[in-house]
């Protein structure tokens, strides 16, 4: 029996090892082949560089001086990364918040929306985003935080109800009772409890609106404003040839970020579903 065990966590451990290179070996052929040269990336793709291939960083110093200002692209990725997901924390905590606590069939229909939204596909709706957008004036990068809104609602919602609802009612009633209105209660009693989800929320909506290279590309103006992703994008020569050893570059310059990001954070990540997995 400790014989079969034995072999069967060798087996799960050897499972999971596969499973971590095939996610790990992507990152690493990004970070060798961003220190070759052009050639090398297309013929020697998984190989790391030579002394004849390696070019040291010549190729972040191209990526950042073509295609546009660099030092641009990321302060509108900084911006509209913080702001959307400001946006979505405070909005859906304090929206999730009445859900939970005002128990009218309102609320569950607005709460559904929320869960629906989740399953509706962006594809669905991106044609009709790009018109609706510039008619509202919701396509520059100090207004497209408000579609990250409407877009992060749902996933944010879903986990903010499901962690408002594991809140003991009597410490909001004892604050009404020293009272706190509702407002009050909220910011002073509520969000110092939210503290785990908020900052799973935060993580999870900060690594997407970052990483998000669609709804940037179809509703900005992209010859005024331009994110990391598609200052990537336009990294092309003439008759569309790429620099792939400055794309390699750039790509890595713009994960570097998110990557510690998420190691500082992931036990938060954790932590945060668990705690708004307690009641649904």
């Amino acid at each position: 029996m400790k014989k079969r065990n034995k072999l069967g966590r060798g087996a799960v451990t050897g499972l999971l090892s596969v499973i971590c290179v095939i996610y790990v070996l992507p990152i690493v052929t990004v970070v060798l082949n961003s220190f070759k040269e052009n050639s090398s990336v297309k013929t020697e793709t998984f190989m790391p560089p030579t002394a004849e291939t390696f070019v040291g960083w010549d190729n972040f110093i191209t990526g950042i001086t073509l295609g546009g200002s660099f030092w641009e692209s990321l302060f509108f990725s900084l911006f509209i990364t913080v702001v959307s997901a400001a946006l979505i924390l405070v909005c859906t905590s304090m929206a999730a918040w009445y859900i939970s606590r005002v128990d009218s069939k309102l609320c569950r229909i607005i709460y559904y929306l929320f869960v629906f939204s989740m399953v509706v596909p962006f594809q669905m709706v991106m044609f009709t985003l790009t018109k609706t957008a510039h008619t509202l004036a919701l396509d520059t990068p100090w207004t497209i935080p408000i579609i990250y809104l409407g877009f992060g609602a749902g996933l944010a919602s879903f986990m903010f109800v499901g962690f408002v609802k594991s809140i003991p009612m009597e410490i909001e009633e004892a604050a009404v009772i020293d009272g706190c209105g509702p407002l009050r209660t909220f910011f002073m009693i509520v969000v110092p409890m939210l503290k785990p989800t908020m900052i799973s929320v935060g993580i999870l909506e900060i690594m997407w609106v970052w990483n998000d290279y669609l709804l940037p590309y179809l509703v900005l103006d992209r010859t005024e404003y331009m994110t990391i992703p598609i200052h990537i994008q336009y990294l092309k020569g003439s008759y569309g040839t790429v620099d792939l050893g400055a794309t390699m570059a750039l790509i890595l310059l713009s994960i570097i970020p998110v990557i510690i990001f998420y190691l500082l954070c992931q036990k938060h990540i954790i932590k945060g579903v668990a705690a708004g997995a307690v009641k649904g």
